[in-house]
């Protein structure tokens, strides 16, 4: 039997210079660092899955939460214990532009939880809510 510790989770170290998570060649800060902070909102669906893949991934509860529609957004994310997200790979986009209202994008994200290698693959749906993109739900496949 485990036993859980009660010591907060640390949250990984992200800086404005650092990589990206999301996969695009840019710093953090410049990339969906930007949107995390308010600044500016991601333009289409595709822009918002890098950008919740990265929240995941430095754990931003609040964007999470934020970018989730209203009609399906939990009242908390539950971060992992031990969950570490390595790379996003975005297989298929579909509408998700500025000319629609509706998305979807299909991806892989890699990742380790308590070290041993797993594999996530989606379809997310996306609308737009009150001018913004938000996600609404998964369709694993």
């Amino acid at each position: 039997m485990s036993r859980r510790s009660s010591r907060p989770q640390r949250r990984p170290v992200t800086t404005a210079t650092s990589p990206c998570p999301c996969g695009r060649a840019a710093a953090y800060g410049d990339c969906c660092g930007r949107l995390h902070a308010g600044e500016a909102a991601a333009p289409t669906a595709e822009a918002l899955m890098r950008s919740r893949y990265s929240a995941f991934a430095v754990q931003d509860e609040a964007y999470l939460l934020r970018t989730w529609h209203p009609g399906t957004r939990p009242p908390g994310v539950g971060f992992e214990p031990g969950m570490r997200w390595l790379g996003l790979e975005i297989l298929e986009t579909t509408e998700g532009s500025a000319f629609h209202t509706t998305g979807t994008v299909t991806f892989r994200a890699r990742y380790t939880h308590r070290g041993r290698p797993g594999e996530l693959h989606e379809k997310s749906r996306f609308v737009r809510h009150d001018g913004a993109w938000v996600y609404v739900e998964a369709l694993f496949v």
